[in-house]
C-alpha cells in the first residue's frame, strides 16, 4: 500500500496569509463571494434568472432589471478590489520575505566565500611556503 505524497510545503508568506484570511469572518465572505462570483455556475444562475424573469414575472422588465444588474455590477465590483488590493498585499509581503531571504544569503555566500579564501591561502602557505 502506498501513500499519497504530502503536500508541499507553503512559503511562510501564503502560510500567515491563509491564517489572517481564516480568522476574519469578513474576509472569508469576501472570499467566498469572490470565488462564486468569478465561477461558471454564477454566470450560468444569473443567465437563467434573467431569463426566467424577462418571460414570466415582468411584463416590461427593462427598468427593474436595469437597475438590479447595476447594483450588482457595483458590488461585484467591489469584491473584486477588494481581491485585487488582497493579492497586491499578499504579493508585497511575499516580496519583502523573499528580499530579506535573498540579503541573508547573500551575506551567508560572502562569509563562505571569504573563509575559503583564507583557507586557500593558509594551504598556500603550509604547502608551498610563504610567498616572498
Amino acid at each position: 500500500m502506498t501513500q499519497a505524497d504530502p503536500a508541499p510545503p507553503h512559503h511562510p508568506v501564503v502560510v500567515s496569509h491563509t491564517e489572517h484570511r481564516s480568522a476574519d469572518a469578513q474576509l472569508r465572505i469576501a472570499d467566498a463571494i469572490t470565488a462564486f462570483a468569478g465561477s461558471m455556475p454564477f454566470v450560468y444562475i444569473h443567465a437563467a434568472a434573467f431569463v426566467l424573469w424577462m418571460l414570466f414575472v415582468e411584463s416590461d422588465p427593462w427598468p427593474k432589471l436595469t437597475l438590479v444588474v447595476s447594483l450588482e455590477a457595483i458590488f461585484l465590483s467591489t469584491f473584486v478590489m477588494i481581491g485585487q488590493n488582497r493579492q497586491a498585499s499578499f504579493q508585497q509581503a511575499k516580496a519583502d520575505h523573499d528580499f530579506v531571504e535573498q540579503e541573508q544569503e547573500l551575506k551567508l555566500n560572502t562569509e563562505l566565500t571569504r573563509s575559503i579564501h583564507e583557507l586557500t591561502k593558509q594551504i598556500h602557505a603550509i604547502v608551498g611556503g610563504a610567498p616572498s
